[in-house]
């Protein structure tokens, strides 16, 4: 599956092989989840006039548990493909099919610049 280009010519890449990192800030909820936060302007003269005015500067996205556990292997160390074994580990048969719901999750996140990987 290629992420990253649309183009023919663009080399496909391993989903599972990515180390993904946090490119966000983040806070640990009561219940020890994942809230991320999400800036609202990411436009440098729209951050300039307005987030000076704005009372909360990002927007809040709770992750649940299983969300909460990728983000926090999202560190530069850990493969997609460990996350998942990780995961089986950790949640067993609660988390079918592991590869494939991480693998959309990671992708998701990739597209929208949460996180940014290295192979």
């Amino acid at each position: 599956m290629n992420i990253f280009n649309k183009s023919k010519k663009s080399k496909e890449i391993n989903l599972l092989e990515l180390k993904p990192i946090r490119n966000l800030k983040w806070e640990t909820g009561d219940k020890n989840e994942t809230i991320l936060l999400v800036p609202k302007f990411k436009n440098r003269y729209l951050l300039k006039w307005l987030v000076l005015r704005l009372k909360k500067q990002n927007f809040k996205v709770k992750l649940d548990e299983f969300g909460s556990f990728v983000w926090n292997h999202c560190d530069g160390n850990n493969t997609v493909g460990e996350i998942a074994e990780k995961m089986k580990i950790k949640f067993g048969e609660d988390f079918d099919p592991t590869c494939e719901r991480i693998g959309k999750f990671v992708s998701q996140m990739i597209r929208d610049s949460f996180v940014i990987v290295k192979s």
